[in-house]
């Protein structure tokens, strides 16, 4: 049987509707989620407690924002360009996904050094240790994705093109992944902001 993309699927995957390693990835995703919300959480008890010092995002995180999101429009147009068979579109869109995802961790670097800078330390209000500690540990996750991404642009650079389902699966697995830690990203920025 051959999918709409032209990659042959095997009997064994169509069988069952879901593929095993995105259903691994689906239960670790809630895994994270549920971490989060654990975070989010306490964030909202510990504000009502009092003590509580409230202070703009800097600028860095709502640029941050931006990028992470044309990183994952970048990593689509890589995975669509890989579908249909235009090898340079795959490798350009995804050494651009890569470096997005870069540049989204030194701009939360940079806007730690502004919190910092503007008497927000980590060790200080309960409050600027919560925004270093949600932010920090997105930034520990999407530091996993652009590992993840690194070893595909490796691939897309080192292996033979070719449009294999096992392939396929494989950046599909990414960008779900991708997606998933943007769209994380833009729900605890939003929620920081109207917390403050």
């Amino acid at each position: 049987m051959e999918s709409t993309s032209g990659i042959k699927l095997t009997n064994s995957y169509n069988r069952s509707k879901i593929h095993p390693h995105k259903f691994a990835l689906y239960v670790s995703m809630a895994s994270i989620i549920m971490m989060f919300a654990g975070l989010t959480s306490a964030f909202v008890v510990r504000r009502a407690a009092g003590n509580w010092l409230e202070f703009y995002m800097p600028q860095e995180f709502y640029i941050s924002a931006a990028v992470i999101v044309v990183s994952s429009i970048c990593l689509h147009l890589s995975i669509r360009s890989f579908k249909r068979g235009s090898e340079a579109g795959y490798r350009l869109f995804m050494i651009l996904a890569m470096i997005c995802g870069i540049a989204f961790v030194g701009l939360q670097y940079s806007g730690w050094l502004t919190l910092d800078a503007g008497g927000i330390s980590v060790d200080g209000n309960p409050s600027g240790s919560f925004v270093y500690a949600i932010s920090g540990l997105h930034a520990a996750h999407v530091v996993g994705g652009i590992a993840v991404l690194l070893v595909c642009a490796l691939r897309a650079f080192t292996v033979p093109y070719k449009r294999t389902e096992r392939r396929l699966i494989r950046l599909e697995l990414s960008a779900i992944y991708w997606h998933f830690v943007d769209i994380l990203w833009l729900y605890l920025l939003f929620f920081m902001i109207w917390q403050m």
